[in-house]
């Protein structure tokens, strides 16, 4: 039990940046977050350690998240909700101005195939490896850089058609 209080201690924020990318809301990320871990204190020994066990806890993440969304099938907050409680918050000009980039490159993100924009929230957010996000969505470590390289480009494009 004491190794796990470990795990979660050096894992938990990987856990639940990964989750927000996925939800882009810090309620339920949080809550995610520990039915993540409450999940892995249970199948602990389905750990086969052929994974890092960062990868494995995001694959029980992400497993939850998906379950979530087919459970409530309704929208979550979205970016102008979020920046809407921004203006009415007492926040200085400088923190408006950087949601208002975070929101326009949120929407570009929308504007990507689902693949692609999970390989960018994961890479950019999550700060996970090409290796790790691969392993995620069981896909190759070069299919991940691929795919991340492709969705810089488009929003590149995106920028010079603006």
């Amino acid at each position: 039990m004491q190794d796990m209080e470990q795990i979660y201690e050096q894992y938990f924020e990987t856990v639940y940046k990964y989750l927000f990318c996925l939800t882009r809301n810090s309620d339920i990320s949080e809550e995610l977050t520990q039915e993540t871990f409450y999940r892995a204190v249970k199948k602990i020994h389905t750990f086969k350690g052929d994974c890092k066990i960062s990868v494995w806890l995001c694959q029980i993440a992400k497993n939850l998240w998906y379950d979530e969304c087919r459970k409530n099938r309704k929208n979550l907050k979205t970016s102008e909700d979020t920046f809407l409680e921004i203006q009415n918050s007492d926040v200085t000009e400088e923190k408006v101005i950087q949601n208002e980039e975070k929101m326009a490159l949120y929407k570009k993100l929308q504007k990507l195939d689902e693949k692609t924009r999970e390989v960018i929230y994961l890479r950019i957010t999550g700060e996970l490896s090409f290796k790790e996000i691969g392993t995620i969505l069981n896909q190759t470590e070069n299919w991940a850089r691929v795919t991340f390289y492709r969705g810089k480009q488009k929003l590149k494009e995106g920028d010079e058609n603006e």
